[in-house]
């Protein structure tokens, strides 16, 4: 079974995407609602939270887990992997951040790439180290503007909130929206990483704000993507994944809640959702 952990309802985003490459397999996916967003939290609380969320879904069958949510994958994915290297079981956690900057360096032209997550994402900077890391990658272009490509970060920790209370279409959305971007488009972006699951939902509107000449890189779609090409890479995983179609879903707030709003970020209706508290 696969796992899925988020905050809140953003990895639901990563869940539809991997629907689409691999129907046939089981999922159980969990967001932490009650506690989100974790954006403005501690390091420390974000580890915490974290590993609590992640070792129930090892409890429940999940064989392999991934953080969809970008501030677990910056400030707890390592602590989680070093706490699973020596499992008996082969426990597996993966993170959402590598697959969006993987995307974003194959993707971009000029090597000017932007960032728009929430404030604990942007702070601890983990975006940053990846891309300096994997910056081999930049090769797609002969009219490269630079020879190294450089990532703009901007917070923007209204947007989670207001994605959540369903102002998606409000005029305050997009105005503040706009705000956000207007420090991006001085920088000249040409591939700009949506480096929180809820964004998505506004991934229309990020597109028209920064133009025709920028790529919009969804990170949940990019994890997807990569989690694909991880199983073909690793048969030995993709071979003990149970295939079942079933979906079990959980949250630590209202499940009717979640029902109402997660069919919004999944595309479909969900089933029964069951709360679970730590």
């Amino acid at each position: 079974m696969i796992g899925i952990f988020d905050s809140g309802f953003g990895g639901l985003t990563t869940l539809k995407e991997l629907l689409k490459y691999m129907p046939e397999n089981d999922y159980i996916y969990l967001g932490d609602s009650a506690r989100a967003p974790y954006g403005n939290r501690s390091m420390k609380t974000i580890i915490e939270y974290t590993e609590q969320c992640v070792d129930f879904l090892f409890s429940r069958g999940a064989s392999i887990v991934l953080l969809a949510c970008n501030t677990a994958s910056s400030d707890a994915l390592r602590f989680l992997q070093k706490k699973y290297a020596t499992d008996e079981q082969n426990k597996k956690v993966l993170g959402v951040l590598i697959p969006a900057v993987e995307k974003a360096l194959e993707t971009s032209r000029y090597g000017r790439i932007g960032l728009v997550a929430t404030r604990g994402t942007v702070e601890a900077k983990n975006y940053d180290i990846e891309l300096a890391k994997r910056k081999h990658l930049f090769s797609s272009s002969e009219k490269k503007a630079q020879k190294e490509p450089t990532l703009s970060s901007q917070s923007c920790p209204l947007l989670v909130p207001l994605i959540e209370e369903g102002w998606i279409k409000k005029p305050e959305t997009k105005s503040i929206l706009k705000k956000y971007i207007l420090p991006l488009k001085t920088h000249n972006i040409d591939t700009l990483i949506l480096g929180c699951t809820h964004y998505p939902l506004l991934e229309k509107q990020f597109a028209k704000k920064m133009g025709k000449n920028c790529t919009i890189i969804n990170s949940g779609k990019a994890q997807a993507e990569k989690f694909v090409l991880y199983l073909n890479n690793h048969p030995e995983i993709k071979k003990n994944l149970s295939s079942k179609k079933t979906i079990h879903f959980f949250t630590t707030d209202c499940p009717e809640r979640f029902k109402h709003l997660g069919q919004k970020f999944l595309g479909r209706g969900i089933g029964e959702v069951e709360k679970v508290s730590f």
